[in-house]
């Protein structure tokens, strides 16, 4: 049987400089390729290039990317295809998933209407035939209240419904081919894990092939049956899945395997078994429009030790943070650090009490103004707490922070753009610590970050703390990474805490069944079957 998708010597060209350089594979019917590797590796430009939907400025692809042909018709050649090729397999023949659908969805229109749209331009149903269709894959993704939701606005739905709308509109012409391009990443764990069945067992009924691109090997063990993975835009290494995970062939291969967060693979030093508790957070309530987003929460972070704070989306963890920080205003409660209290104090107390916690955010792209170079970015807390008399002797503190978390003194100069992902989350390190605080509050600080990147950022934090004696909150989904970092952890569910325990106890032990299946949803440290 011929293959869905067969991929030749594939090469993209920007300028002088090749992005994509030679790749070649083949997806076979019902088989899923997993495309692995970090940022920049190339992985996205290979699967929009081989597509046509690479769009780049000054970009020239070459290289031989066919479709299989249907009945008697010849193999589509889609790199260099008229528009009108394109159009007819894009949405048709080719379905996408991509990692935001946030941005991939239409804000402006209904699901319904996102739905039929390639219904009634490839299939030529009728608009009550669409509907009924749109309904239909709705129920097959799991969507609840699928009718009720045909009338919906993406706005209305969380990030785990929106990505299984991108799923029904992906599979809604019956595709021979379905790209899925980080589809999970910004979910959590269990909606990570719910999404991947729900792509396998589409898979089996429509009987698609896969091309599932991601940086998380861990992830793509789940999915694949064999494995491409790329670096700097070439193949370093093109095998079955198993033999990938049991007898990788390239460094580079062995870094990613080595670099994914494992359940079991041990937690922080043990903290002084006297260490003070520094802060204290009592029966704390925050309400939305009277909807409680946080009910009843207490817990106590001693000094220079980490509390790891785990729910999934919508379970408060960001509420907690922003209550901390004075973002948001709780209905109920109190919080102390070492003695202050963190709710009602104001004027020049609540000045100094905001030096001492700080927070970094998920997205540093988004959190560091894109206009300010890193140096003004880093600059500006020492000047509004007025911590350095003169301009020489904040510029030497910059150099001192770019330096505590690893990057040269001259990265002052540049833009947020002009740095990696990982780089760009050490800046917004190094500003959270510019003002000294005693608490740094970690919101998903690595959750968008490649597995070796986020590797290093956590051995930098841990170093961190070590060193400057820090103490943490570090907000997460993923266990993994929560075991690794903490020395307390307390989960949470709908508001409200599930269970508060020392990390090594509740990570082995779990008494909930919530925590169970948050640990459950873990990828395995190895492909199950073979």
């Amino acid at each position: 049987m011929a293959p869905v998708l067969s991929v030749h010597d594939l090469r993209v060209r920007i300028g002088r400089r090749e992005i994509v350089q030679g790749i070649s594979f083949d997806v076979e019917p019902e088989q899923t390729l997993g495309i692995v590797g970090e940022s920049g590796s190339g992985k996205t430009m290979t699967a929009l290039a081989a597509t046509g939907l690479l769009d780049a400025a000054g970009a020239v692809t070459t290289g031989s990317s066919q479709l299989a042909g249907q009945s008697d018709s010849p193999a589509t050649q889609l790199v260099g295809a008229r528009p009108a090729v394109l159009r007819s397999v894009h949405g048709g023949r080719i379905g996408f998933v991509f990692q935001d659908p946030g941005t991939s969805l239409n804000p402006l229109l209904t699901l319904e209407r996102q739905i039929t749209e390639s219904l009634q331009a490839h299939r030529g149903m009728t608009r009550r035939q669409a509907r009924q269709r749109a309904l239909e894959l709705l129920e097959a993704v799991g969507l609840p209240d699928a009718q009720r939701r045909l009338d919906s606005y993406p706005h209305q739905l969380s990030g785990g419904q929106r990505q299984r709308v991108m799923v029904a509109i992906a599979l809604a012409c019956n595709p021979e081919l379905l790209i899925a391009d980080e589809p999970t990443t910004a979910l959590d764990v269990t909606t990570q894990a719910q999404i991947v069945e729900l792509i396998k067992e589409l898979q089996r009924d429509f009987g698609a092939a896969v091309v599932w691109i991601s940086h998380d090997l861990g992830l793509i063990g789940q999915v694949a049956d064999t494995v491409t993975v790329l670096q700097d835009g070439a193949v370093v290494e093109a095998a079955p899945i198993l033999d990938v995970f049991d007898r990788p062939s390239h460094p580079y291969t062995k870094q990613l395997l080595e670099a994914r967060p494992r359940i079991g693979a041990g937690g922080p030093e043990p903290a002084p078994a006297d260490a003070p508790v520094l802060l204290s957070v009592e029966q704390l309530e925050v309400s939305f429009g009277g909807t409680p987003a946080v009910r009843d929460l207490t817990f106590h972070i001693r000094r220079g030790t980490t509390l790891g704070l785990v729910g999934e989306s919508g379970s408060g963890k960001s509420t907690v943070a922003g209550a901390l920080t004075g973002l948001v205003t709780p209905t109920a409660g109190r919080a102390t650090l070492d003695g202050t209290d963190v709710f009602t104090v104001r004027g020049a107390a609540e000045k100094q009490l905001r030096r001492r916690i700080s927070l970094v955010l998920q997205d540093p792209f988004s959190a560091l103004d894109p206009r300010a170079r890193v140096g003004s970015a880093i600059t500006e807390p020492l000047a509004v707490h007025k911590l350095r008399p003169s301009g020489r002797a904040r510029a030497q503190r910059v150099a001192e922070l770019l330096d505590l978390v690893g990057l040269p003194s001259e990265f002052a100069s540049r833009y947020p753009h002009e740095l990696s992902g990982g780089q760009r989350q050490r800046v917004s390190i190094a500003r959270a610590l510019a003002v000294e605080p005693e608490v740094v509050i970690l919101d998903e600080a690595t959750a968008s970050l490649d597995v070796s990147v986020q590797d290093r950022v956590l051995q930098l934090l841990t170093d961190l703390q070590r060193d400057l004696g820090l103490t943490y909150l570090f907000i997460s989904h993923d266990l993994a990474v929560v075991e690794r970092m903490s020395h307390d952890v307390l989960v949470m569910q709908a508001g409200a805490a599930v269970e508060y325990r020392p990390a090594a106890d509740l990570l082995t032990t779990p008494e909930q069944d919530y925590t169970r299946t948050l640990l459950a949803a873990i990828p395995p440290a190895r492909p199950r079957g073979g």
